[in-house]
């Protein structure tokens, strides 16, 4: 062990050791909220990779999942317009337009007419895009579970609360 690990608090991480030599270097600035807003940004980077390679198992990239999701998560028979698609994964009209394009192509989603629209499309998953964004699902959880394992129930829970009162203010915007 080196001098600069027996420094270290028993079970430290690199985020105790970049505090720490913050804190060593600059003892002017209060430096706590790198304790827990690190480990966030580190948390997920890791959560990104394990969603990427979830998702790839699947041959699906992340934005695909993100609107095959969305589809998925209304119900049957599994439609929305392209502007409820607009709302949920937060991309501009054009970039929407471009992705259900490729996921069309791909024989994931269909358009239909909008039945109160006549000008208006309406975007319908496929049993194909719903057995891939199902298979996705639950690969990305079994991979979630296996991350939160270290936690107890009461824990994850604990985290769960103080997380969505940190994002709220974001959410609310």
């Amino acid at each position: 062990m080196t001098t600069r690990q027996s420094r270290q608090p028993d079970g430290a991480d690199e985020v105790d050791r970049i505090v720490a030599a913050w804190a060593r270097e600059r003892p002017d600035l209060d430096v706590e909220p790198l304790t827990v807003l690190s480990r966030v940004s580190r948390l997920a980077r890791h959560l990104d990779l394990a969603r990427r390679g979830s998702f790839a198992r699947h041959h699906l990239d992340t934005w695909e999942f993100d609107v095959l999701s969305a589809l998925r998560r209304a119900g049957r028979p599994y439609q929305l317009s392209p502007g409820a698609l607009l709302t949920q994964t937060l991309v501009t009209s054009g970039t929407m337009t471009n992705r259900i394009d490729r996921l069309a192509q791909r024989g994931l989603v269909v358009r239909r007419p909008a039945p109160d629209d006549r000008r208006g499309v309406i975007v319908e998953l496929t049993e194909k895009g719903r057995r891939g964004v199902d298979a996705a699902m639950a690969d990305l959880l079994e991979v979630e579970h296996r991350l939160l394992g270290t936690l107890e129930p009461a824990e994850r829970e604990t985290l769960a609360s103080l997380l969505r009162r940190l994002v709220a203010p974001f959410d609310a915007v």
